[in-house]
């Protein structure tokens, strides 16, 4: 059974900087793309950014040149280093896993930016 669990999220002043983990395990093969989504209160849970097992990397406009999205596949590991965070980047971000055509979820980790 594919579990996928996320570390990282807290409290954080804006301008600040988190670095969110994603661990895969349960499966024998390595997914083909893992993302990253964030649902705020109220609004509909969205990508911030995407990576394939190949490296290449989407990202949501609001996240470009701030979040910066990695994965080691030895570890079946993602992260999301996020950096200069604003108050509008308050949410619970989850850590998707896609392998083969089965989409996975983590169970969340919230990040909140706030002074």
């Amino acid at each position: 059974q594919v579990r996928l669990v996320e570390s990282g999220g807290g409290f954080v002043q804006p301008g600040g900087s988190l670095r969110l983990s994603c661990a895969a395990s349960g499966s024998a093969f390595s997914p083909n793309l893992m993302g990253w989504y964030r649902q705020a209160p109220g609004k509909q849970r969205e990508l911030v950014a995407s990576i394939t097992n190949g490296g290449s990397t989407n990202y949501a406009d609001s996240a470009t040149g701030r979040f910066f999205i990695s994965r080691d596949n030895k570890k079946n590991t993602m992260y999301l280093q996020m950096t200069s965070l604003k108050p509008e980047d308050t949410a619970v971000y989850y850590c998707n896993a896609q392998i083969f055509i089965t989409n996975y979820w983590g169970q969340g980790t919230q990040v909140t930016v706030s002074s």
